[in-house]
C-alpha cells in the first residue's frame, strides 16, 4: 500500500506514455544537490541521456525497497552508456525536508546518484507524482517517457531502460559525457560507530548489543564501552559461520538472552541468531529476498520476509520467551517466530520454527481491532514486550502512522496508546506535542523500550530528535530528553542534552541507566535517572584495555587524546570530599581574548585523565567537543563504586584553537584543572557542581 503527498492510499501500478518535455533548469538555482559537484542542469548536462527520477522520501519503506533496483541498474548502465538516475526527494515529514538529514539518509543507504532536495515538492506536482515511491524516466530531450507507481517493478524498469537506450542510440541521440559525481561518504572521516540503529543491554546490565547498522556488523561490548565481540561488518554480504565470517546487511533489530542474540538483518530479509558460546551465526528466518507474502506458516529457513526492523523475547500462552516477535515494516505487520512449540492468542498449536503473521492486515493504515488480523500498521519499527499485568502486551511504534500501539498477548486486541488521530487511512497526524493519547503528537517513532521499575514506557521519537516518556495507565506522553533540534550535545541535563534522528533504545534492569542509539550522531548515548545528567559511551578496542583484577585500564599510549601544550598552566583546586558512586559535574567557563574568536573547524576540546589513579576512569576515554565559548560546557564525572584508594586526584584539561579577528593569526592553547579527592564512607550528596574559569 502507497500513500500520496496528500495521505490518500493507493494500490495500483501505472504506467504512462509521454511526448511532452519538462526542464527544471528555469528553477535550478532554488535546488540543493547532493552527490554532485553542483546543480545538474538538464539542458545541458542531461542532455544525451535517458533519465529515471526516482521520487521518494527516505522515511518510506517502499522507497528503500526500489534502492536495490537501481543500485542494479547503474550497475549495468553508467553514464557513458547514456544513463542517468536523479533521486528527487519530495519529503513526507518536516524533519526530511533537511539537506543535512537528507544527506545522512543518502549515506545510510548508499545512495550513489544525485539527489535533488524538493523540498516544497515543486518537482512532484509539476510532473503529477502522487505517491512514493514513483519512477519518471526522460528521454534523451528531457522528454517524458513513461512513470512507474510502486515498488516489485524490476523487470519492466530494466526492460523499458535497455530498449529506450537502445532506440535512441540507433538514432545518434545518446551522449557518453560524464556527470559531475562528488559522493558524501568520501569526506567521512572514520567513526566506531556508524548509524547505529538499535541497542539493547542483557539482564545482568554488564553487556551491551549494539547494532552498528551503517557498518553492517553487531557489537558486543561491556557497560563501559570494551569490544568482546565484533560481528560482521565492515561491508555488506549474507553469510552464516563464524564470526569472522559472518555477514549482515544493516542490521537493525536486536535481542538477548544469556548468550543467544536474534538479529533484524532488514536488507537481507532474514532473522539472524548469533550464539556467543559457540561464536557462530546462523539463519533462522527468511530466504535472503524480500516476500511478499503477508501470511506465513512455513518453517523459518523456507519462510520469505519483508524488511524486519526489530525483535523481542515474549511469551506465548504455555511458557516464558519461546516468541520472538518481529517488526515486519516490510508487510505493515507484527510476525512470530516460535523458538519453542506453543500456541499464540486466538491461534492453534504451533511448531517449533514455524513463522508466521501475528497482527496486521498488511495494509498500510492505523487500524485498530480486536481482531490482530484485521488490524493495520503503517510500518512497524520498534517493540518492546510488557508481561506483568495488567498490562501483558507488546508495544510498537508505528513509524509512519506517528503513533505508539499495543497489541494484548491474551486475545491479541490491537489498541491505540498516544499519537495520530481517529481517521485510519490519514497517516499525516504527526507533529511534536505532549499530551495524553490521540492529543499527543510524535514524528516518525522508530523504538520503544518498557522500564519494568518505574512502569513506564520510553519512545524514540526519532524525527523529532527527543526521547519521550508514556504513562500508559495515564496515556500521557511527555518530553524527557532533548530540545527538538538535530544537534549532539552531550554532558548536560536531559532537557538541554540533543539527538539526531534516535533510532531505538533501552533501560537496564535495575532502572538506573537508558542507553540510546543516536543515529544520525553515531553515537550510544547514556542517560542516567539518579543525575539527570546524558553521556556518551566511549567505544573502545580491545587491545585499548589492560585487563587486571576485572578491572579495565586505557593504557595512555593509545589514549589517541590531544596534548596540551607544554606552556598550558595547572590551575590546582581545593580537595573535594565525595563518596562511591557519586557524580561530580564540572562547569566549564573559558573567556578568550576580546578579538579573538574560537576556531569552529579546529578539535577544540576536554578530557579527563588520571594519571596516577587510572582506576578511576574505569577504561573509559572521557572527552568531549567545546562547541560554544560563551556558555559554559557540562562535564560529568562519575566516580567508581568500588574505589581503590581514599585520595586520588583528578585532571580536566582543555585545548582550544583560536583566531585573532584583525590579525588573522591563529594558535592553540591549554589549560589543565587539577581536582584532588577525598574519597569518604559517609555520603555526600548524589551530585557535586565544581566550577572552572579561566581566561586566556
Amino acid at each position: 500500500m502507497l500513500n500520496d503527498n496528500n495521505g490518500t492510499p493507493y494500490s495500483r501500478i501505472f504506467i504512462f506514455y509521454f511526448d511532452t518535455s519538462f526542464s527544471w533548469d528555469q528553477r535550478n538555482i532554488y535546488l540543493q544537490w547532493l552527490n554532485t559537484e553542483g546543480p545538474i542542469s538538464l539542458h545541458n548536462d542531461l542532455c544525451g541521456k535517458v533519465v529515471v527520477l526516482d521520487f521518494f522520501t527516505y522515511c518510506c519503506i517502499n522507497c528503500l525497497h526500489l534502492l536495490p533496483d537501481l543500485h542494479a541498474l547503474e550497475s549495468q548502465y553508467s553514464d557513458k552508456d547514456g544513463l542517468i538516475i536523479v533521486g528527487i526527494h519530495s519529503a513526507k515529514f518536516p524533519n526530511e525536508k533537511v539537506l543535512d538529514n537528507i544527506r545522512s539518509a543518502v549515506l545510510r543507504y548508499n545512495i550513489v546518484h544525485p539527489v535533488v532536495n524538493d523540498a516544497d515538492a515543486t518537482l512532484w506536482h509539476e510532473l503529477e507524482v502522487s505517491c512514493w515511491p514513483t519512477l519518471v524516466i526522460l528521454g534523451p530531450r528531457g522528454n517524458m517517457l513513461f512513470s512507474l507507481v510502486g515498488e516489485g517493478h524490476r523487470e519492466k524498469l530494466f526492460l523499458f531502460t535497455s530498449i529506450t537506450l537502445k532506440f535512441y542510440k540507433e538514432r545518434g541521440q545518446i551522449k557518453d559525457n560524464n556527470i559531475g559525481i562528488k559522493l558524501y561518504r568520501d569526506s567521512l572521516p572514520p567513526s566506531p560507530l556508524l548509524f547505529p540503529g538499535k541497542v539493547t543491554v542483557d539482564n545482568s546490565g554488564e553487556r551491551l548489543v549494539i547494532a552498528d547498522t551503517g557498518h553492517h556488523r553487531i557489537l558486543v561490548t561491556r557497560k563501559n564501552g570494551q569490544i568482546l565481540h565484533t560481528i560482521g561488518g565492515p561491508n555488506s554480504g549474507r553469510r552464516d559461520g563464524r564470526f569472522s565470517e559472518a555477514a549482515f546487511n544493516s542490521p537493525q533489530g536486536i535481542a538477548i538472552k544469556n548468550n543467544v542474540i536474534y538479529v533484524a538483518d532488514t536488507e537481507n530479509h532474514l532473522i539472524r541468531k548469533i550464539d556467543l558460546e559457540l561464536e557462530v551465526v546462523t539463519t533462522v528466518a527468511g530466504i535472503g529476498i524480500q516476500g511478499v507474502d503477508k501470511e506465513g506458516g512455513a518453517k523459518g529457513e523456507e519462510q520469505p520476509i519483508s524488511s524486519p526492523w526489530d525483535v523481542a523475547f515474549g511469551n506465548s500462552r504455555t511458557q516464558e520467551d519461546d516468541v520472538l516477535w518481529i517488526a515486519m515494516a516490510g508487510t505493515h505487520q507484527v510476525w512470530a517466530l516460535m523458538l519453542e512449540d506453543g500456541k499464540l492468542p486466538k491461534g492453534s498449536d504451533l511448531k517449533k520454527g514455524v513463522c508466521l503473521r501475528f497482527a496486521g492486515s498488511g495494509n498500510e493504515e492505523n487500524r485498530n481491532n480486536a481482531y490482530p488480523h484485521k488490524a493495520g500498521f503503517a510500518q512497524p519499527s520498534g517493540l518492546s514486550l510488557a508481561s506483568e499485568e495488567p498490562w501483558n502486551c507488546l508495544f510498537v511504534a508505528d513509524s509512519e502512522s506517528s503513533t505508539v500501539r499495543t497489541i494484548s498477548l491474551k486475545d491479541g486486541a490491537v489498541k491505540h496508546l498516544v499519537g495520530g488521530e481517529r481517521d485510519p487511512l490519514n497517516l499525516f497526524a504527526f507533529g511534536d506535542v505532549d499530551g495524553a493519547g490521540i492529543n499527543a503528537k510524535l514524528q516518525h517513532p522508530l523504538g520503544v523500550t518498557w522500564d519494568k521499575k518505574r512502569k513506564l514506557l520510553y519512545v524514540a521519537d526519532s524525527y523529532n530528535h527527543k526521547i519521550k516518556v508514556v504513562d500508559p495507565k495515564m496515556k500521557n506522553c511527555a518530553t524527557l530528553a532533548g530540545t527538538g533540534e538535530a544537534s549532539n550535545v552531550i554532558g548536560s541535563s536531559f532537557t538541554q542534552s540533543t539527538f539526531n534522528e534516535p533510532g531505538g533504545l533501552c533501560v537496564e534492569e535495575n532502572g538506573r541507566l537508558m542507553y540510546v542509539a543516536d543515529t544520525n550522531n553515531h553515537q550510544i548515548k547514556v542517560l542516567d535517572f539518579e543525575t539527570k545528567i546524558l553521556s556518551m559511551l566511549p567505544i573502545l578496542n580491545p587491545e585499548e584495555c589492560d585487563v587486571t583484577d576485572n578491572l579495565h585500564v586505557q593504557k595512555d599510549k593509545i589514549r589517541n587524546l590531544p596534548k596540551l601544550p607544554k606552556s598550558a598552566p595547572n590551575v590546582q583546586l581545593p580537595s573535594l570530599t565525595v563518596t562511591p558512586g557519586q557524580t561530580i559535574q564540572f562547569l566549564l567557563k573559558l573567556t578568550l581574548p576580546s578579538d579573538s574568536k574560537l576556531n569552529d573547524e579546529a578539535p577544540n576540546s576536554w578530557f579527563i585523565t588520571a594519571e596516577d589513579n587510572t582506576w578511576l576512569l574505569q577504561g573509559q576515554c572521557l572527552s568531549g567537543e567545546i562547541k560554544e565559548i560563551s556558555c559554559q560546557t557540562i562535564i560529568p564525572f562519575q566516580l567508581p563504586k568500588s574505589c581503590l584508594s581514599a585520595e586520588a586526584i583528578l585532571a580536566i584539561k582543555v585545548c582550544l584553537y583560536y583566531c585573532s579577528k584583525g590579525s588573522g593569526a591563529c594558535m592553540m592553547k591549554g589549560i589543565s584543572f587539577s581536582q584532588p579527592l577525598q574519597i569518604a564512607s559517609t555520603n555526600q550528596g548524589s551530585l557535586t557542581q565544581v566550577e572552572l574559569i579561566h581566561s586566556f
